[in-house]
């Protein structure tokens, strides 16, 4: 009985010390069980702002929620709407990832569009304006091809000084824009046909901002230096007094009255 005792004590106070021997999960680590979803959400730096799986951050510009039509999808996230004809926009319900604003950073993302369908990606967007391109710089997303044959675009040519050619999509609007401020190079571009997914890059630092499409870098310009001064000051920006002057902001994608589809939407901070 003696040994069947010392034995059992023995058994015990080796497994006691094994346990004494493991480490105390540091406040706020990540284990084994809990690390699949987090690494989902960064990696190398990266932050996904939609992973196809929530709309967690995102909500209507100057609203508390998400407006009417933005859905998830099959993992993407869609605008759900009819396509509106040029003449009659108005206005629609943009929204922006309200979690956080971002100054210097690389934002990538997919997406696609119907035929006739128009869009773009805000960035530095400040709330309290009517829309966000009244603050904010845009990537243009468009149908090259198709737009201008099934919206009218004269009116629209006119307002910013065109006075030839008015029913053409100009350079300044077109896909990978600085919208109405720098045309990317129409020669290094590769858009993808309609329905079918591009991806789209924006590089932004106080030293220089790029533009990619489907891998190639379509345009390079300098913020805020004398030439950026010369082009807002001339053209559509002329009488919006805060375009483009804020540094840091929130993320945005336009409704522009058109069906959109987005997918692996994600940012690095620089």
């Amino acid at each position: 009985m003696t040994k069947i005792v010392m034995t059992v004590l023995l058994a015990l106070s080796i497994i006691a010390c094994k346990d004494s021997n493991k480490q105390p999960a540091e406040e706020g680590s990540v284990t084994q069980e809990n690390s699949k979803s987090d690494i989902q959400k960064t990696e190398d730096g990266w932050q996904y702002l939609f992973d196809g799986t929530t709309l967690d951050g995102w909500r209507g510009y100057n609203e508390d929620k998400m407006p009417p039509g933005w859905v998830i999808n099959n993992g993407e996230l869609t605008y759900d709407t009819e396509l509106g004809l040029e003449q009659d926009y108005t206005g629609g319900r943009d929204i922006i990832y309200g979690a956080e604003e971002f100054d210097n950073f690389e934002l990538y993302l997919e997406w696609k569009l119907p035929k006739g369908g128009n869009s773009g990606i805000f960035y530095h967007i400040k709330e309290g304006y009517k829309a966000p391109y009244d603050s904010a710089p845009e990537y243009q997303l468009i149908d090259d091809e198709n737009y201008a044959q099934i919206h009218d675009l004269t009116g629209y040519n006119k307002s910013v000084g065109h006075t030839e050619n008015l029913s053409e999509l100009k350079p300044l609007n077109k896909t990978a824009a600085d919208y109405a401020m720098h045309a990317p190079d129409l020669e290094k571009k590769k858009l993808n046909p309609v329905g079918e997914w591009n991806t789209s890059k924006i590089v932004f630092t106080p030293e220089k901002v790029e533009h990619w499409l489907n891998g190639e870098k379509v345009l390079s310009f300098v913020p805020w230096d004398a030439e950026w001064d010369q082009k807002k000051n001339s053209g559509k920006w002329k009488d919006s007094p805060d375009y483009g002057k804020f540094k840091t902001g929130y993320i945005g994608l336009q409704d522009h009255a058109s069906p959109i589809w987005f997918r692996n939407i994600k940012i690095k901070k620089l």
